[in-house]
């Protein structure tokens, strides 16, 4: 599990095909020394398996399912990603609870200045926009955001400077696509109802 408050910006230093899935490396500022094989990192929203580290890096591995369903299938030597370690019994819970299970992408459509924030206007599947609640949770490339405004086919945001600086959100431009996992409450409760 995951809080969507991102705690460093990696970049994938190589990417290789392998005879099952796709490897990536990932270059990170954590101290690789600690994380053990197995973990969980969420690489710009999808939780992931670390199957390698040195001395500056971790490898993971991504199937082609996650390729499918995610942006990550275009990633690129040089690309940026926001990196969270998972959760450990009693730390803050600084956003809001996360999966790192990423429902489907989304797109860029607006950035404008809003004072020192930046309001980012995104498109989504009807499937997921009837799961989007103003002033409920969203998680956009693996940051916890509060959803300011929603319509029958996009959804805004605001992001503040700090966030705009320390993830990958102060880069996006209309025509970008995103990583989007709904709040958990809403993907239960509209599995309850379709089952009811």
């Amino acid at each position: 599990m995951f809080t969507g408050i991102i705690t460093d910006i990696g970049r994938v230093r190589a990417v290789r095909q392998t005879e099952r899935d796709r490897r990536y490396e990932i270059e990170t500022a954590f101290d690789t020394g600690s994380i053990e094989l197995g973990a969980s990192i969420a690489c710009s929203g999808c939780c992931l398996t670390v199957v390698e580290t040195g001395s500056d890096w971790f490898a993971v591995e991504v199937s082609t399912e996650t390729l499918d369903r995610t942006g990550l299938g275009g990633w690129a030597e040089g690309h940026p990603v926001n990196l969270e370690r998972a959760l450990k019994a009693g730390d803050e819970l600084g956003g809001h609870i996360v999966s790192g299970h990423v429902d489907d992408l989304g797109e860029v459509l607006a950035v404008t200045s809003d004072g020192g924030s930046r309001r980012i206007g995104f498109s989504a599947p009807r499937a997921l926009m009837r799961l989007i609640a103003e002033k409920g949770s969203i998680c956009v490339d693996g940051v916890s955001l509060t959803v300011n405004a929603v319509s029958a086919d996009a959804f805004e945001v605001n992001v503040i400077p700090h966030t705009l600086e320390a993830t990958t959100l102060g880069r996006l431009q209309p025509g970008d696509l995103v990583n989007l996992e709904i709040d958990m409450l809403a993907r239960y409760l509209a599995r309850w109802q379709e089952t009811a």
